[in-house]
Order: C-alpha cells, then structure tokens, then sequence
C-alpha cells in the first residue's frame, strides 16, 4: 500500500554574489514557472529581514508578483512572521492575494522575527511583544479571513470568508503543540535545524485536534523542510553544495551576506565547530545525482512519515540550481511512500 506525497519549492530568492536584487526577483519568477512545469505542487517564498542575500523581505508582494505569471501552482508564504505584523494587516494582504489568484494561496506564519534585535525593534517600534501573544494573533488571523460573524465590528476588505489556508510553521516544539492544539498543518524548518525533527513529529501528531473549533484538518499534515542539491555528477552536486554551506555558516555567527560562489574542498578548510554546524544539517540533506537524492529522499520519508516535503536547493548559478529541481522532481517519482501504519515508528518513538 502506497499514499501520495506531495513536493514543493521553498525559495529565499538568493542574490548571489556579483548580482543584485532585480536578478533575484526575476529568478524567482523563473524558478516558480520551470516548478509548476515540474509538476510541485506548491512554490514558497520566506520572510527574513536585514539580510543582504534574500530578496522576498517583502513575501505578500513577491508572491503576488510570481502569482500573476504562474498558472496553477499554489504560491504561499514560507513565512510571514506574525510577530512583525497586526493579524488585520496580513488578512487584508493575503485576502486580497486569495481574491486574485483564489484556490492558490497558502500562509505559511512562524512567531520568529526573521532578523536580529535590531531590526525587529525597527520593524515593530517595540519589543513588547511576547511568546503568550502568538496563539492569539494566530486566531485573531483566522477570525478576519473567516465568515463575518454578528456584529463584528472590524473585517479585513478583501480577506473575510477567503479562509486563506494557515499554516504554522517552526523548528521546536511549540510550533508542533501549538499547530496540533489549533487542528492546522504544521511545516518543520528541518532544512537548517533539524535538531528537534523527531520530537516534533511525535508531539504534533500524538496531540493533534480534529475537532478544534479552528480546526482545518480532519487528520495531522506534517510538511518538511528538505535540502536537495543535485548535479549530473556526484562530484559536481558536492562543489555546488559548499555555497549553501558557506552562507549556513555566515549566518550562524550572524554577519549574513550574499550566496557566494562554490569553492573546492570547502569542508577541509573548517575547524571542529563550522564542522559540526555543517554536519547538522545532513539529516535533512540529500547531495549528488538523481539516484543518490531519490536513495536520501526514500531514507528521509521512511523516517518522517511526511506528508509533504519543501525543497531547497541554494546553489549559486541560477541555471545549475533550475537543473537541481530538474532532477529532484525526477528522484521524487521513484520514491515509495508508504501507509502511515507502515513507518519506522521505532526510530520516531526513540528520538
């Protein structure tokens, strides 16, 4: 017995060294048509802010831009950090999305701030914020884009009765608990810190409320962040892979910039710390040719049980990256995917 996956293309729209934002944003909208060609179901762009390499700071607009020149592909947010923004403000940006292209949207929302102290103080004006206020504004967020009730004195025009999908997205367990408790479907940020992955899995659906009164699904639907870089050769998946790896690094240690180009033995040249940061992303990593990344996709979903995974491919030519997806959408269609009851729940009940 098999079950559909479903895959998708998670996009930071990366300005590589050497180029700017306008490359970026043209890119995107490449990227998005050759995905939905593919046949992935679902194309994401991220808010992160202050960061010289990501072009999509503003998400609602780059999506709308990539919208209007995609046919079908669903185009979502992966994430709007709600923190940064009044629950109003993105139901009427994400109304008016939904009333544009309907059928086709999806908010992906994650309570980080997608950037340093800084800026956050920059974007909100305060830090007054706190992690109690996330579940409120995530339901003051369903209330606008849900049916006008009796009396309700504040609406989102466009926005309410769009029931935009919501989806809670994070890299701990209180976005699992939180998107079980509210009945939503959860993203796992496993591409860059897959740390907590198995726990997360295991919380969100031991936990997980149908019968919610803000309840989307019947059933949990875990959706994973997965790093794919794929070559024509396992030598060069390998070299193209190191630019990813730089900028993981760099943002570690917090000076982020822009996708530099790959270098040649590029894990030779780190200590023992940028080693271990390097290494941590494996498990949710898959680097070489078609059938090494459908070997790495099979092992991971085995694993997981995930309904979906989001792929991610940060490699530094724009035409060696679009080949990447090329070839993880072939891997995709030999992997099988078994019925939940089926899974490897010893390595989930274990983690």
């Amino acid at each position: 017995m098999t079950r559909e996956i479903r895959y998708s293309v998670l996009d930071l729209a990366p300005v590589v060294e050497g180029s700017n934002e306008t490359v970026a944003l043209h890119n995107a909208v490449d990227l998005a048509q050759r995905a939905e060609g593919l046949g992935f179901y679902r194309y994401w762009l991220a808010e992160h802010h202050n960061m010289p390499g990501i072009a999509s700071s503003a998400t609602a607009v780059v999506m709308g831009h990539v919208a209007q020149q995609t046919k079908s592909i669903r185009i979502g947010s992966g994430g709007v950090m709600l923190p940064n923004h009044a629950p109003l403000i993105i139901a009427e940006q994400f109304g008016t999305l939904e009333t544009l292209f309907p059928g086709r949207i999806d908010l992906g929302i994650g309570r980080a701030p997608g950037t340093d102290q800084h800026t956050s103080f920059a974007i909100r004006r305060n830090l007054q914020a706190d992690v109690d206020g996330f579940p409120r504004d995530v339901l003051e967020l369903q209330h606008y884009l849900g049916p006008v009730k009796p009396g309700q004195k504040v609406r989102a025009y466009p926005g309410n009765d769009t029931r935009v999908p919501i989806w809670i997205l994070g890299s701990s367990l209180y976005g699992a608990q939180l998107a079980a408790m509210l009945g939503l479907p959860y993203s796992f940020a496993s591409h860059f810190a897959p740390q907590m992955l198995y726990e997360a899995i295991v919380e969100y659906r031991r936990r997980f409320e149908p019968s919610a009164p803000s309840a989307q699904l019947q059933e949990p639907y875990l959706m994973l962040g997965f790093n794919v870089c794929a070559a024509d050769t396992e030598k060069e998946a390998k070299f193209l892979r190191t630019s990813g790896l730089q900028s993981l690094l760099k943002m570690r240690t917090g000076t982020p910039g822009r996708l530099p180009p790959p270098v040649e033995d590029f894990e030779s040249t780190l200590d023992r710390g940028q080693l271990h940061v390097v290494q941590s992303v494996r498990p949710a990593s898959a680097v070489g040719t078609m059938e090494s990344i459908r070997a790495s996709m099979q092992k991971f979903v085995d694993e997981t049980g995930a309904d979906e995974l989001i792929l991610v491919s940060s490699i530094y030519d724009h035409q060696k990256r679009m080949r990447s997806f090329e070839i993880a959408a072939e891997a995709a269609q030999g992997v099988n995917t078994p019925e939940k009851s089926e899974l490897n729940q010893a390595s989930l009940n274990d983690s």
